[in-house]
């Protein structure tokens, strides 16, 4: 089973923010396959299973707020007995503009805190396969935090829904194909 984590911050509050693109190209992948995201608290996360070009999936949306992704992923890990290999994570990168996509096997966590925790939670493994979502650039005047929970302004809102509905492309390839094919495929900026 593949388990593939959107990282955000739950409650309406956060909905429409920047940080929020993991949830929406989960919420996006669960509509195309037809499942429902239904509150698991033992595992501090919303998830949804089912089945992604024949392989049986866990999505899941951690409940924990960003700082604390790594929790729900170490306990869901930990029930299915699923191995580091088949994790995929999804979140938002401030590096990347809008509209870019990148697919990374492993890497560091650059400062984002929600990578941050889901290698602290994997025991500072960062052999974890990731798909990176550009929401920049940031203003040069606005503190990082400030811009990643900002809401995506009126003539981002139009691209986002290309952006998510590619990133969702995408993930179905890594699913039948792996990352590299996928890095090919998709590792770029999308053309809507």
């Amino acid at each position: 089973m593949k388990i593939i984590v959107g990282l955000g911050n739950p409650t309406e509050k956060y909905e429409n923010t920047r940080h929020n693109v993991g949830f929406k190209v989960l919420d996006c992948l669960a509509s195309r396959i037809n499942v429902f995201f239904t509150q698991e608290n033992k595992f501090k996360a919303q998830v949804a299973k089912g089945l992604l070009n024949s392989e049986q999936v866990l999505l899941v949306k951690p409940q924990t707020f960003m700082n604390l992704s790594g929790d729900a992923l170490a306990l869901i890990m930990g029930y299915y007995k699923v191995d580091i290999s088949e994790i995929l994570v999804v979140y938002d990168d401030i590096a990347l503009d809008m509209g870019t996509l990148r697919f990374r096997a492993n890497g560091s966590d650059v400062g984002h805190n929600g990578i941050k925790s889901v290698t602290k939670c994997l025991g500072g493994n960062k052999n974890f396969a990731r798909l990176k979502v550009g929401i920049g650039p940031q203003p040069p005047y606005m503190p990082s935090e400030r811009f990643v929970l900002g809401e995506f302004t009126g003539q981002e809102n139009l691209l986002l829904k290309d952006v998510v509905s590619v990133s969702c492309d995408a993930i179905e390839c890594f699913i039948s194909s792996g990352i590299s094919v996928a890095q090919n495929k998709f590792n770029g900026t999308i053309n809507p």
